[in-house]
């Protein structure tokens, strides 16, 4: 790590390890292109990250069976009157405002955004993603608390036909999804059943995936005129995005690699 021989990066790149020689005196010149053939003959990404989890988050018997029930509700079929969905919040989305508006692009010139923005609020979008349909049901709160959290549920059981017997929806554990008033509904409403995501297990999620797609193809830019206009937009993309749906496709192979590294885990635990 550059830290360890005193240099203040996050981590190195070519041009910083061939400085780094030079100034260690190793080599008295060298390119950033011979540094990446040598690393690359030692299989050495020095500036790549991949996060891990201690020990001492939960990896046991129950883990592997959350997993399991998760992977099974996206791969088996499902019989007519039954449905998987995915929920989730992406929170803090901000209009920011822009002080002057933003020029389309020109021959020989790039979009160009205001630098300077002004605060005006945020909203947090509540979604589901149907596993095998593709299609996102989303709705708009400036709050994240269990009462909008209920006032979703209701309209998405509102939307959900009644032929539909078994609505399973994954979501994560937050709090809010798991209070006595939530419980309380989840009793008034016996179709619907909750699967939690183990912890630090996102990546189950698979409304995290459309999460990406809204993230690259409508927030690249955020340059929203007020609080509404930012709503709006969000709910046109959803609406546009619904005609051309497609789900993600989870497979029996995809769930046997999972599950080796599940396994993986509860024999290291062991």
């Amino acid at each position: 790590m550059p830290d360890l021989c005193g240099r203040s990066l996050s981590l190195w790149d070519c041009a910083e390890l061939r400085k780094q020689l030079i100034t260690d005196g190793i080599v008295t010149t060298n390119s950033a292109e011979t540094i990446r053939r040598i690393l690359n003959h030692h299989k050495l990404k020095p500036w790549r990250v991949h996060f891990w989890l201690g020990d001492q988050t939960p990896r046991d018997e129950h883990f592997r069976q959350q997993i399991a029930e998760i992977c099974e509700l996206y791969t088996r079929e499902l019989p007519p009157d039954e449905m998987v969905w995915c929920f989730d919040e992406k929170t803090s989305l901000q209009p920011r405002i822009r002080l002057q508006a933003t020029l389309p692009a020109q021959p020989g010139k790039s979009v160009l955004v205001e630098h300077e923005y002004q605060r005006s609020g945020a909203l947090n979008l509540f979604a589901s993603f149907n596993t095998r349909t593709g299609r996102v049901f989303g709705r708009c709160y400036q709050r994240k608390r269990t009462v909008e959290f209920i006032d979703f549920m209701d309209q998405m059981d509102q939307t959900i036909p009644p032929e539909i017997k078994q609505v399973h929806i994954i979501l994560d554990n937050l709090r809010t999804h798991k209070t006595k008033t939530v419980q309380e509904w989840l009793v008034k409403h016996p179709r619907f059943h909750f699967h939690f995501t183990p912890v630090h297990c996102s990546w189950m999620n698979q409304v995290e995936q459309w999460f990406g797609i809204l993230q690259r193809k409508r927030f690249r830019i955020t340059d929203f005129v007020s609080l509404e206009d930012l709503k709006r937009k969000i709910m046109g993309f959803i609406d546009a995005y619904n005609h051309q749906a497609h789900s993600f496709k989870w497979t029996t192979k995809s769930v046997e690699k999972i599950m080796l590294v599940v396994e993986k885990h509860l024999q290291k635990a062991a």
